[in-house]
């Protein structure tokens, strides 16, 4: 919910400067997908602490142990403020979703000098947090299916970068790396 948030102001911060920054669903309708993983993590989260109706052995934790547990929560901690360091960098350029309208220019300092990625990344950090957290069959399956649709979204938007920036983005390709 926090990663949602960073991203819902700073879209809303960039939406008074007169930048529309939510493109999400606009050049592919499959970029819902990911609507239905957050709709899943959001409710295994939530589903057993507000006692709402889940079967009982999707949220049966994996083991019993506390210390991965604080492990996940560190986890959970540097997703958001790699988030907030990754929508900083950004700046102006911030889109979600591909703007084939309206470009901006390639953003490769601040997070993007570690990654190409970052915000991928703490989604995956977050996603891996709340494995270590809540480690049940739901989370698992929410975690793989997202990881899946991240690395289309990448390659997709690599596709879109390489046709725009050209040579730029090849050279930044050669010094960061896609991940970490």
């Amino acid at each position: 919910m926090s990663l949602i948030l960073c991203v819902a102001v700073r879209s809303a911060v960039l939406r008074r400067r007169g930048i529309r920054a939510m493109l999400f669903g606009k050049t592919d309708k499959s970029d819902f997908l990911l609507i239905l993983g957050l709709l899943a993590i959001v409710y295994s989260v939530t589903a057993r602490s507000l006692g709402l109706p889940m079967w009982g052995p999707l949220l049966k934790p994996f083991w019993e142990a506390a210390v991965p547990g604080w492990i996940g929560l560190a986890f959970c901690v540097f997703a958001v403020i790699g988030m907030i360091l990754t929508l900083a960098s950004f700046g102006d350029s911030f889109r979600v979703g591909i703007d084939v309208e309206t470009p901006s220019s390639l953003v490769t300092d601040g997070m993007f000098g570690i990654s190409r990625n970052p915000i991928y990344l703490s989604m995956l950090t977050m996603l891996i947090g709340q494995f270590l957290i809540h480690r049940n069959i739901v989370i698992t399956a929410v975690t793989i299916f997202f990881a899946v649709i991240i690395h289309r979204q990448i390659l997709r938007e690599e596709k879109f970068l390489k046709e725009n920036y050209g040579e730029e983005y090849a050279a930044y390709c050669l010094k960061v790396r896609r991940y970490i």
